[in-house]
């Protein structure tokens, strides 16, 4: 007894304390130890983790293919566009897919909705870049939906977006999900489509070319103008050149062009076969775009302002033949080329000729085509799938005149297009559209045997009373509706034309005979 008692008095000795107290702490680590693995693993095994690259193996890889499927269909949206629409719109939050009743109406305000609708369009259309979707509205029913959207094709060089707005059918099964069924024609989602309103329009003197009034900015000007001649009502090919020789001089004399934005349209452009005046230059041109790229002033504007601030000088030129070299060091505030009655020294092109030609130059670029006119050729050009080939086929006057033109009659009957379409390798069944001024609708018919032919004139509606162009050609004509006119349609016929794969010309490619006539080429 004595002995036991002697052993365990032993291990509390001062000296053993030290070493007890060690193991103690030694212990109850390893147990925290122990603890914090378990408790890790758990989490571990439980935790599905939203970073893709936590995931086990087998999900790694589903995800790489995964996102390599969808890089081509981001990088055609721009997200900061979505995200704003959808910040802006009021998107209802994701629909509880717990509980739904399948013949509910689609809710196309809810953020799932415009996924969906926006993922759908992506994979259908995979032959142009998308940009910037619009927020989805309700369509005709409760399983329709209408979004807008701006694209642009993947082939050829066009820089603009064009607009489109489509109906989208769709469908929640039993377990509540949403799946696109169909989606329709070019511009079906009419409820998406943004209208201008159709309130009084401001007087389109207004909102024509503007800049300030002050004296001070306006006594600094230099401006050049041009008036009289034998250029009213004359062809606008003949409009367009004498505009472009305008620009390249004040361009290159560093002054304000001032010109008239009150267009005459010739007997040849006009339906009425008369001469036509008081047309609205921003019908058949894009006047904001000629605006930003060189300093231009309506002429309706600039005469008031002129006749306010009086003992500014002139410099009155009654000669073509000065050439725009001899005024380049003029101080005068205004610089006016005053042309003749007798053609054609009087026509304002003649500016440009001779010893001028050399040293300036034309800025056709600055001259673009009216947008709501270019916005009707993507239209047509995207009922066609934007896959046809094109022929332009001009005959009109000319065929009448068989000294100037005498192959011209001949080689633009349809037999011979047919051939000049085989000779250039497109197949029986093609799509091809035939722009042309020939007035008989039925002239091309023998083509329906081996093509798919259209022509302007099956899209009637793009210039009907419902139609943008309508809205935007009232908007600047005080409200009154706008005649679509022969040059409107040459005009749309042209970009349609070009934007074929495959393109056949008149002169050159159809006929021997020039353009211009007889010995013309």
């Amino acid at each position: 007894m004595l002995r036991r008692s002697s052993l365990r008095g032993g291990n509390s000795r001062p000296e053993n304390l030290g070493q007890n107290f060690l193991a103690m702490i030694a212990s109850l680590c390893f147990s925290v130890f122990v603890t914090g693995v378990v408790i890790f693993t758990t989490i571990a095994a439980t935790y599905n983790s939203e970073e893709p690259f936590l995931r086990p193996v087998s999900e790694i890889s589903d995800f790489l293919s995964s996102e390599a499927k969808s890089t081509d269909r981001t990088a055609l949206i721009d997200t900061r566009d979505v995200e704003s629409v959808v910040e802006e719109a009021g998107f209802t939050e994701f629909s509880d897919s717990g509980s739904c009743r399948v013949d509910d109406p689609i809710n196309c305000r809810d953020l799932e909705v415009f996924h969906l609708l926006m993922t759908a369009a992506i994979d259908k259309f995979k032959d142009v870049h998308f940009n910037r979707f619009g927020k989805p509205v309700e369509g005709e029913n409760g399983s329709s939906c209408h979004m807008a959207w701006r694209f642009r094709p993947k082939e050829g060089k066009a820089t603009g977006y064009n607009k489109d707005y489509r109906s989208f059918r769709v469908l929640r099964f039993d377990n509540c999900t949403l799946s696109v069924v169909e989606i329709g024609g070019y511009h079906s989602g009419g409820n998406a489509r943004k209208r201008k309103g159709r309130g009084k329009i401001e007087k389109v003197r207004s909102t024509a070319v503007g800049f300030g009034v002050k004296e001070e900015s306006f006594r600094l000007g230099k401006y050049l103008v041009y008036v009289g001649g034998g250029e009213r009502c004359k062809s606008m090919w003949h409009y367009m050149w004498s505009l472009v020789c305008m620009l390249g001089e004040a361009e290159f004399l560093n002054r304000t062009l001032v010109f008239d934005t009150s267009i005459c349209l010739s007997k040849m452009h006009s339906l009425s076969g008369v001469d036509e005046e008081g047309k609205d230059f921003r019908f058949y041109f894009d006047l904001e775009h000629l605006k930003d790229a060189s300093s231009v002033v309506d002429q309706a504007e600039f005469w008031p302002n002129w006749e306010k601030w009086s003992g500014l000088k002139l410099r009155l030129v009654e000669d073509f033949r000065v050439t725009p070299m001899r005024l380049a060091e003029a101080k005068e505030s205004l610089i006016m080329r005053k042309f003749g009655a007798v053609e054609p020294d009087n026509f304002w092109f003649r500016v440009c000729e001779g010893e001028a030609d050399g040293v300036m130059k034309r800025p056709w670029h600055k001259v673009s085509k009216a947008r709501p006119l270019l916005d009707m050729a993507s239209v047509i050009a995207s009922r066609m799938g934007w896959d046809y080939d094109s022929v332009r086929v001009e005959r009109r006057e000319k065929v009448k005149n068989k000294e100037m033109w005498p192959n011209l009659d001949h080689d633009t009957h349809p037999e011979a297009v047919m051939a000049a379409l085989r000779g250039r390798g497109v197949e029986d069944g093609r799509r091809v559209y035939v722009a042309t001024d020939e007035g008989e609708a039925a002239f091309f018919d023998t083509m329906k045997g081996k093509y798919e032919v259209h022509s302007l004139e099956e899209h009637r509606d793009l210039w009907g009373s419902d139609s943008d162009w309508y809205y935007e050609t009232t908007s600047m004509n005080n409200g009154s509706a706008v005649e679509f006119d022969g040059f409107m349609r040459q005009i749309v016929d042209g970009e349609v034309f070009l934007k074929g794969k495959k393109k056949i010309e008149t002169f050159n490619d159809l006929t021997r005979d020039c353009r211009d006539g007889v010995n013309a080429c």
